[in-house]
Protein backbone atom coordinates (compact mmCIF):
# COMPACT_ATOMS: atom_id res chain seq x y z
CA UNK A 1 0.00 0.00 0.00
CA UNK A 2 1.46 3.13 -1.34
CA UNK A 3 0.52 6.68 0.35
CA UNK A 4 1.63 10.43 0.14
CA UNK A 5 1.88 12.32 3.23
CA UNK A 6 -1.44 14.34 1.98
CA UNK A 7 -3.52 11.01 1.70
CA UNK A 8 -2.05 10.03 5.12
CA UNK A 9 -2.97 13.57 7.18
CA UNK A 10 -6.21 12.91 5.28
CA UNK A 11 -7.00 9.69 7.05
CA UNK A 12 -5.76 10.91 10.40
CA UNK A 13 -7.21 14.13 10.36
CA UNK A 14 -3.47 15.74 10.66
CA UNK A 15 -1.69 18.53 9.45
CA UNK A 16 1.70 17.67 7.40
CA UNK A 17 4.95 19.88 8.16
CA UNK A 18 7.63 19.13 5.27
CA UNK A 19 6.79 17.24 1.95
CA UNK A 20 3.25 16.44 1.24
CA UNK A 21 4.06 14.61 -1.96
CA UNK A 22 6.74 12.59 -0.35
CA UNK A 23 5.17 8.46 -0.39
CA UNK A 24 5.65 5.31 2.04
CA UNK A 25 4.53 1.75 1.64
CA UNK A 26 5.29 0.32 5.21
CA UNK A 27 4.57 1.23 8.93
CA UNK A 28 7.91 1.29 11.81
CA UNK A 29 8.68 1.51 14.68
CA UNK A 30 10.61 5.04 14.86
CA UNK A 31 13.91 3.32 17.12
CA UNK A 32 14.09 1.11 13.88
CA UNK A 33 12.45 3.18 10.56
CA UNK A 34 13.94 3.11 7.39
CA UNK A 35 13.19 5.11 3.68
CA UNK A 36 9.84 4.67 2.65
CA UNK A 37 8.18 4.20 6.06
CA UNK A 38 5.96 5.58 8.69
CA UNK A 39 6.48 5.63 12.34
CA UNK A 40 4.92 7.37 14.97
CA UNK A 41 6.23 9.23 18.47
CA UNK A 42 3.09 8.27 21.12
CA UNK A 43 5.53 7.94 24.03
CA UNK A 44 8.49 10.81 25.31
CA UNK A 45 10.87 8.03 26.09
CA UNK A 46 11.47 7.77 22.32
CA UNK A 47 11.70 11.51 22.13
CA UNK A 48 15.11 11.55 21.01
CA UNK A 49 14.31 9.08 17.97
CA UNK A 50 12.98 11.41 15.76
CA UNK A 51 16.36 13.61 15.11
CA UNK A 52 17.39 10.02 14.08
CA UNK A 53 14.91 8.07 12.86
CA UNK A 54 15.24 7.16 9.20
CA UNK A 55 11.54 7.32 8.72
CA UNK A 56 10.23 9.59 5.59
CA UNK A 57 6.77 10.67 7.74
CA UNK A 58 6.81 10.85 11.54
CA UNK A 59 3.65 11.17 13.21
CA UNK A 60 3.42 13.53 16.26
CA UNK A 61 1.60 15.70 18.49
CA UNK A 62 0.07 19.34 17.61
CA UNK A 63 1.56 20.14 20.74
CA UNK A 64 4.77 18.77 20.42
CA UNK A 65 8.26 21.67 19.95
CA UNK A 66 10.93 20.72 18.91
CA UNK A 67 14.18 21.56 20.08
CA UNK A 68 16.31 20.84 16.75
CA UNK A 69 15.11 20.86 12.74
CA UNK A 70 13.93 17.55 11.57
CA UNK A 71 14.98 16.39 7.66
CA UNK A 72 11.87 14.76 7.59
CA UNK A 73 8.32 14.99 7.03
CA UNK A 74 6.03 15.45 9.84
CA UNK A 75 2.21 15.18 11.06
CA UNK A 76 0.76 16.61 13.81
CA UNK A 77 -2.39 15.10 15.19
CA UNK A 78 -4.26 15.48 18.51
CA UNK A 79 -3.49 11.79 19.43
CA UNK A 80 -0.13 10.15 17.73
CA UNK A 81 -1.35 6.10 19.39
CA UNK A 82 -5.45 7.15 17.89
CA UNK A 83 -3.61 8.14 14.71
CA UNK A 84 -1.15 5.09 14.44
CA UNK A 85 -3.69 2.81 15.29
CA UNK A 86 -6.01 3.83 12.49
CA UNK A 87 -3.20 3.52 10.27
CA UNK A 88 -3.07 0.01 10.70
CA UNK A 89 -6.21 -0.59 10.39
CA UNK A 90 -6.28 0.95 7.12
CA UNK A 91 -3.37 -0.98 6.20
CA UNK A 92 -5.22 -4.14 7.52
CA UNK A 93 -7.94 -3.51 4.87
CA UNK A 94 -6.03 -3.18 2.21
CA UNK A 95 -4.35 -6.78 1.99
CA UNK A 96 -5.19 -9.43 -0.11
CA UNK A 97 -8.93 -10.18 0.02
CA UNK A 98 -9.50 -13.75 0.70
CA UNK A 99 -12.49 -15.61 -0.47
CA UNK A 100 -13.39 -19.00 -2.24
CA UNK A 101 -13.27 -22.63 -0.31
CA UNK A 102 -10.36 -24.62 -0.66
CA UNK A 103 -10.88 -28.06 -2.22
CA UNK A 104 -8.86 -29.81 0.64
CA UNK A 105 -11.08 -28.04 3.12
CA UNK A 106 -15.06 -30.12 3.88
CA UNK A 107 -18.73 -28.43 4.46
CA UNK A 108 -21.35 -30.73 5.06
CA UNK A 109 -24.12 -30.34 2.46
CA UNK A 110 -26.90 -28.28 4.67
CA UNK A 111 -24.51 -25.89 5.90
CA UNK A 112 -25.82 -22.27 4.85
CA UNK A 113 -23.47 -19.89 3.79
CA UNK A 114 -22.49 -16.69 1.63
CA UNK A 115 -20.27 -16.87 -1.50
CA UNK A 116 -18.21 -14.68 0.18
CA UNK A 117 -16.74 -17.32 2.67
CA UNK A 118 -13.21 -18.07 2.41
CA UNK A 119 -12.16 -21.34 4.07
CA UNK A 120 -8.39 -22.65 3.93
CA UNK A 121 -7.78 -25.79 3.47
CA UNK A 122 -8.31 -28.91 5.51
CA UNK A 123 -11.24 -26.90 7.45
CA UNK A 124 -14.61 -28.53 8.47
CA UNK A 125 -18.04 -27.28 9.00
CA UNK A 126 -20.53 -30.02 9.79
CA UNK A 127 -24.23 -30.33 9.59
CA UNK A 128 -26.77 -27.52 10.11
CA UNK A 129 -24.51 -24.74 10.25
CA UNK A 130 -24.73 -21.28 9.26
CA UNK A 131 -21.90 -19.09 8.39
CA UNK A 132 -22.89 -15.47 7.79
CA UNK A 133 -21.59 -12.67 5.35
CA UNK A 134 -17.74 -12.04 4.70
CA UNK A 135 -16.67 -14.65 6.80
CA UNK A 136 -12.57 -15.87 6.88
CA UNK A 137 -12.33 -19.41 7.83
CA UNK A 138 -8.74 -19.73 7.57
CA UNK A 139 -6.88 -23.77 7.86
CA UNK A 140 -7.53 -26.30 9.83
CA UNK A 141 -10.46 -25.18 11.64
CA UNK A 142 -13.57 -27.46 13.02
CA UNK A 143 -16.68 -26.21 13.29
CA UNK A 144 -19.34 -28.73 14.83
CA UNK A 145 -23.13 -29.21 13.93
CA UNK A 146 -25.44 -26.72 14.74
CA UNK A 147 -22.77 -24.13 14.76
CA UNK A 148 -23.92 -20.01 14.21
CA UNK A 149 -21.11 -17.62 13.19
CA UNK A 150 -22.43 -13.88 12.10
CA UNK A 151 -21.06 -11.68 9.63
CA UNK A 152 -17.66 -10.82 8.82
CA UNK A 153 -15.91 -12.88 11.59
CA UNK A 154 -12.69 -14.09 11.39
CA UNK A 155 -11.46 -17.44 12.58
CA UNK A 156 -7.71 -18.47 12.47
CA UNK A 157 -5.96 -21.50 12.15
CA UNK A 158 -6.36 -24.43 14.04
CA UNK A 159 -9.60 -22.76 16.35
CA UNK A 160 -11.96 -25.90 17.03
CA UNK A 161 -16.27 -24.65 17.61
CA UNK A 162 -17.68 -27.39 19.08
CA UNK A 163 -21.37 -28.52 18.58
CA UNK A 164 -24.05 -25.50 19.21
CA UNK A 165 -21.90 -22.79 19.96
CA UNK A 166 -23.44 -19.06 18.69
CA UNK A 167 -20.71 -16.73 17.30
CA UNK A 168 -21.65 -12.92 16.65
CA UNK A 169 -20.79 -10.76 13.65
CA UNK A 170 -17.17 -8.97 13.51
CA UNK A 171 -15.35 -11.30 15.97
CA UNK A 172 -12.04 -12.49 15.97
CA UNK A 173 -10.65 -15.81 17.15
CA UNK A 174 -6.87 -16.36 17.07
CA UNK A 175 -5.41 -19.63 16.63
CA UNK A 176 -5.95 -22.74 18.31
CA UNK A 177 -8.60 -21.30 21.21
CA UNK A 178 -11.05 -23.77 22.05
CA UNK A 179 -15.08 -22.74 22.34
CA UNK A 180 -17.35 -25.31 23.85
CA UNK A 181 -15.18 -27.75 25.58
CA UNK A 182 -16.82 -29.44 28.41
CA UNK A 183 -16.65 -27.88 32.08
CA UNK A 184 -14.74 -29.14 34.88
CA UNK A 185 -17.17 -31.27 36.83
CA UNK A 186 -17.37 -34.31 38.35
CA UNK A 187 -19.19 -35.72 41.29
CA UNK A 188 -18.60 -38.49 43.78
CA UNK A 189 -19.74 -41.87 43.46
CA UNK A 190 -20.83 -43.94 47.09
CA UNK A 191 -17.32 -46.22 45.54
CA UNK A 192 -14.84 -42.82 45.88
CA UNK A 193 -14.66 -42.52 41.68
CA UNK A 194 -15.53 -39.32 40.05
CA UNK A 195 -18.63 -39.46 37.84
CA UNK A 196 -18.48 -37.18 34.88
CA UNK A 197 -21.15 -33.93 35.16
CA UNK A 198 -22.23 -33.99 31.42
CA UNK A 199 -22.54 -30.45 30.10
CA UNK A 200 -25.80 -29.99 28.22
CA UNK A 201 -25.48 -26.07 27.42
CA UNK A 202 -23.51 -24.33 24.73
CA UNK A 203 -21.02 -20.47 24.17
CA UNK A 204 -22.61 -17.83 23.16
CA UNK A 205 -19.84 -14.85 21.63
CA UNK A 206 -22.20 -12.02 21.15
CA UNK A 207 -21.08 -9.01 18.30
CA UNK A 208 -17.34 -7.94 18.07
CA UNK A 209 -15.72 -10.31 20.78
CA UNK A 210 -12.06 -10.10 20.36
CA UNK A 211 -10.34 -14.28 21.80
CA UNK A 212 -6.58 -14.38 21.95
CA UNK A 213 -4.79 -17.13 20.97
CA UNK A 214 -4.70 -21.15 22.94
CA UNK A 215 -8.07 -19.91 24.81
CA UNK A 216 -10.46 -22.31 26.00
CA UNK A 217 -14.66 -21.19 26.52
CA UNK A 218 -16.23 -24.10 28.09
CA UNK A 219 -20.01 -24.94 27.63
CA UNK A 220 -22.84 -24.34 30.31
CA UNK A 221 -23.71 -27.26 31.96
CA UNK A 222 -27.07 -26.36 31.18
CA UNK A 223 -27.77 -22.85 29.65
CA UNK A 224 -25.03 -20.76 28.16
CA UNK A 225 -21.61 -19.60 28.96
CA UNK A 226 -21.89 -15.63 27.36
CA UNK A 227 -19.32 -13.54 26.38
CA UNK A 228 -20.89 -10.20 25.78
CA UNK A 229 -20.41 -7.28 23.00
CA UNK A 230 -17.02 -6.30 22.76
CA UNK A 231 -15.63 -8.27 25.01
CA UNK A 232 -11.43 -8.46 24.61
CA UNK A 233 -9.74 -11.62 25.99
CA UNK A 234 -6.03 -12.08 25.50
CA UNK A 235 -3.97 -15.82 25.20
CA UNK A 236 -4.16 -18.18 27.36
CA UNK A 237 -7.05 -17.59 28.91
CA UNK A 238 -9.77 -19.94 30.73
CA UNK A 239 -13.09 -19.47 31.04
CA UNK A 240 -15.26 -21.87 32.97
CA UNK A 241 -18.85 -23.33 32.50
CA UNK A 242 -21.65 -20.56 32.90
CA UNK A 243 -19.60 -17.59 32.98
CA UNK A 244 -21.68 -14.48 32.05
CA UNK A 245 -18.73 -11.72 30.85
CA UNK A 246 -20.14 -8.14 30.91
CA UNK A 247 -19.44 -5.89 27.85
CA UNK A 248 -16.62 -4.04 26.68
CA UNK A 249 -14.44 -6.15 29.49
CA UNK A 250 -10.43 -6.83 28.64
CA UNK A 251 -8.55 -9.46 30.37
CA UNK A 252 -5.10 -10.27 29.96
CA UNK A 253 -3.47 -13.33 29.75
CA UNK A 254 -3.18 -16.42 31.70
CA UNK A 255 -6.20 -15.84 33.73
CA UNK A 256 -8.49 -18.27 35.14
CA UNK A 257 -12.23 -17.76 35.78
CA UNK A 258 -14.35 -20.84 37.35
CA UNK A 259 -17.70 -22.05 36.99
CA UNK A 260 -21.05 -19.51 37.68
CA UNK A 261 -19.23 -16.73 37.97
CA UNK A 262 -20.72 -13.52 36.61
CA UNK A 263 -18.17 -10.47 35.40
CA UNK A 264 -19.57 -7.20 34.85
CA UNK A 265 -19.02 -4.19 32.28
CA UNK A 266 -16.00 -2.40 31.43
CA UNK A 267 -14.35 -4.08 33.87
CA UNK A 268 -10.26 -4.48 33.68
CA UNK A 269 -8.52 -7.84 34.73
CA UNK A 270 -4.67 -8.05 34.83
CA UNK A 271 -2.81 -11.32 33.56
CA UNK A 272 -2.55 -14.27 36.01
CA UNK A 273 -5.27 -12.94 37.83
CA UNK A 274 -7.43 -15.98 38.87
CA UNK A 275 -11.45 -15.42 40.01
CA UNK A 276 -13.13 -19.03 42.05
CA UNK A 277 -16.66 -19.67 41.47
CA UNK A 278 -19.81 -18.51 41.52
CA UNK A 279 -18.96 -14.85 42.51
CA UNK A 280 -21.00 -11.75 40.89
CA UNK A 281 -17.92 -8.85 40.20
CA UNK A 282 -19.57 -5.90 39.52
CA UNK A 283 -19.46 -3.28 36.93
CA UNK A 284 -16.46 -1.28 35.92
CA UNK A 285 -13.99 -3.31 38.52
CA UNK A 286 -10.56 -3.42 38.21
CA UNK A 287 -8.46 -6.33 39.33
CA UNK A 288 -5.20 -6.13 39.39
CA UNK A 289 -2.35 -8.84 37.74
CA UNK A 290 -1.66 -12.01 39.86
CA UNK A 291 -4.59 -12.12 42.25
CA UNK A 292 -6.82 -14.15 43.57
CA UNK A 293 -10.45 -13.28 43.91
CA UNK A 294 -12.46 -15.31 46.30
CA UNK A 295 -15.50 -13.22 47.25
CA UNK A 296 -17.70 -10.83 45.22
CA UNK A 297 -16.97 -7.14 44.21
CA UNK A 298 -18.75 -4.23 44.13
CA UNK A 299 -18.78 -2.14 41.54
CA UNK A 300 -16.25 0.64 40.62
CA UNK A 301 -13.70 -1.11 42.82
CA UNK A 302 -10.02 -1.26 42.25
CA UNK A 303 -8.18 -4.94 44.07
CA UNK A 304 -5.10 -6.81 44.36
CA UNK A 305 -3.37 -9.19 46.10
CA UNK A 306 -3.53 -12.90 47.34
CA UNK A 307 -6.47 -12.83 48.61
CA UNK A 308 -7.48 -9.90 46.55
CA UNK A 309 -8.52 -6.72 48.87
CA UNK A 310 -9.20 -2.91 48.33
CA UNK A 311 -6.33 -2.05 46.20
CA UNK A 312 -5.06 1.39 48.69
CA UNK A 313 -5.27 -1.02 51.35
CA UNK A 314 -2.93 -3.68 50.20
CA UNK A 315 -0.70 -0.87 49.11
CA UNK A 316 0.04 -0.03 52.52
CA UNK A 317 0.11 -3.31 53.55
CA UNK A 318 2.51 -3.90 51.24
CA UNK A 319 4.77 -1.25 53.17
CA UNK A 320 4.87 -2.84 55.81
CA UNK A 321 5.13 -6.41 54.66
CA UNK A 322 8.47 -5.88 52.99
CA UNK A 323 9.82 -4.24 55.92
CA UNK A 324 8.75 -7.55 58.01
CA UNK A 325 12.34 -9.21 57.93
CA UNK A 326 14.20 -5.96 59.82
CA UNK A 327 10.98 -5.37 62.00
CA UNK A 328 11.71 -9.38 62.94
CA UNK A 329 15.47 -8.44 63.38
CA UNK A 330 14.79 -5.89 65.52
CA UNK A 331 12.52 -7.95 67.29
CA UNK A 332 14.77 -10.63 68.33
CA UNK A 333 17.68 -7.90 69.53
CA UNK A 334 15.30 -7.03 72.02
CA UNK A 335 14.01 -10.21 73.36
CA UNK A 336 17.82 -11.61 73.09
CA UNK A 337 18.58 -8.29 75.42
CA UNK A 338 15.66 -9.05 77.91
CA UNK A 339 16.80 -12.46 77.92
CA UNK A 340 19.95 -11.88 78.95
CA UNK A 341 18.87 -9.23 81.33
Amino acid sequence: MNLKAYQVAKIIDGIVEGNDQISINKLSKIESGEEGSLSFLGNPKYNNFLYSSKSSIIIINKSFDLDRPVNKTLIRVEDPNKAFAVLLNSFNKNKRILSGIDQNSSISDNVKYEQDLYMGSYSVCKENSVLGKNVKIHSQVFIGENVSIGNNTIIFSGVKIYDNSIIGSDCIIHANTVIGSDGFGFNLDKNGNQLKVIHNGNVILEDSVELGANCTIDKATLGSTIIKKGVKIDNLVQVAHNVVIGENTVIAGLVGIAGSTTIGKNCMIGGQAGISGHLNIGDRVMIQAASAVFKSIKSDSTIMGYPAINYRDYSKSYIHFKNLPSVMKSLDKIFKSEKDG
